[in-house]
């Protein structure tokens, strides 16, 4: 059964609506997926705090609320649950004017092992995703420079940009039972460019 729910996550309050809306729906939440995120491109020294603000809202501070409500309800209702976390290779790594984007996905890398160690214990699998340079609306200026383009490509050994399917398997993965005993992991889906 599927059911559409919507809301801005750079507004505070949406979170607590997104999870009472799902409970109302469903009455449980076994698995959440912190997928949102936005991305805004400037030289630090000319970086708005406009800009600042709404990349770490959405890109971490609405991780935790979301992570926060529905862990509450996970360990409420006794039988645990899955969240995985979208991070990023600039989790690792600094990236070139974005900073509240880097920022924020290091922050998303550490809250997923903050909320692992915590929550370990109620048979709740804290993971995220650490993706390449996939091929989205966030990748489209890297994309269309001809000169970066070509940079990347030739630093993955897959020789490719990522499609949103080559996330989706390790998060089927990360949502199911075969990742029972993993917690606090940050799966890197890149195609070989950290390994280079």
């Amino acid at each position: 059964m599927a059911h559409a729910i919507s809301g801005n996550l750079g507004e505070v309050d949406t979170p607590t609506k997104l999870v009472a809306q799902t409970l109302e729906r469903f009455g449980s939440i076994d698995i959440l997926i912190n997928n949102a995120g936005t991305i805004r491109r400037a030289p630090a020294v000319d970086y708005s705090d406009d800009d600042w603000a709404a990349v770490i809202e959405v890109n971490l501070s609405s991780v935790f609320r979301l992570s926060k409500l529905a862990g509450k309800h996970m360990i409420e209702n006794g039988r645990g649950g899955k969240i995985v976390n979208i991070a990023s290779l600039l989790s690792f790594q600094g990236g070139i004017t974005v900073p509240a984007y880097a920022a924020s996905k290091g922050g998303v890398a550490q809250l997923t092992k903050a909320l692992a160690n915590e929550w370990a214990k109620h048979k709740i699998n804290v993971n995220a995703i650490a993706p390449g340079y996939m091929r989205t609306a966030n990748t489209a200026a890297l994309q269309a420079d001809e000169t970066r383009n070509r940079q990347i490509l030739e630093r993955i050994p897959a020789g490719r940009w990522g499609e949103p399917d080559d996330v989706a398997g390790a998060a089927v993965f990360l949502s199911s039972r075969a990742s029972d005993y993993i917690s606090g992991h940050i799966m890197v889906v890149d195609g070989g460019w950290m390994g280079r």
